[in-house]
């Protein structure tokens, strides 16, 4: 069986792309990052997926583009790699049926939050704010599937609880969440690739 390949859609840093990008040269996990794309020219996950030897691929959305032309040229560019997978690891862009129809059941997206809680931006922070105020006593991260435009709500393929401590910064919290993403979507790459 070949490794299943994966491309990557990163808006920053792209500490969860390093993370899978280990697993792969460890073997932990059974694929091959074949390209790492981003909306941002600028983002630091292009720069790891160089260091890396992979294909880094820039692009981003142009002021004459709308939503449905930049997700149709980024399928387009998708496509040229020939994904199993496509992994969403801090884009931070919605994608439209003219991406997600192209490629049904095989998007995958790490959202730092538990299910219904805290879809779109800012999770860690919104989570922060509602223990503080007494409404919730733990957040956790997801992975899930990206079937259609809806945001953060997709099958949920596994799922992981954090704990919140009471002396918790934004900094503390957010270092363990991405500490359990990594491991969390390692492991659910993993369970797919493999079955």
């Amino acid at each position: 069986m070949s490794a299943a390949r994966l491309v990557v859609l990163v808006s920053g840093n792209g500490s969860n792309l390093q993370a899978v990008l280990d697993g792969c040269a460890s073997g932990e996990l059974r694929a091959q990052v074949v390209a790492v794309i981003s909306d941002k020219p600028d983002a630091f996950g292009l720069e790891r997926a160089r260091r890396a030897g992979i294909p880094a691929v820039a692009q981003p959305k142009l002021a004459t583009q709308d939503r449905a032309a930049y997700d149709s040229a980024l399928a387009a560019q998708v496509a040229t790699f020939k994904p199993d997978w496509i992994v969403l690891a801090g884009w931070m862009r919605l994608l439209s049926a003219k991406l997600l129809d192209r490629f049904p059941g095989q998007v995958i997206n790490l959202h730092p939050a538990l299910p219904e809680m805290f879809p779109g931006t800012h999770a860690i922070e919104r989570a922060l704010d509602a223990y503080q105020r007494g409404e919730i006593a733990c957040t956790g991260v997801m992975v899930h599937l990206v079937p259609d435009e809806g945001v953060d709500c997709g099958p949920v393929l596994a799922q992981q609880v954090v704990a919140i401590e009471p002396n918790d910064s934004l900094e503390t919290l957010a270092a363990r969440i991405h500490a359990t993403e990594h491991n969390l979507l390692v492991s659910t790459l993993n369970s797919l690739v493999t079955h």
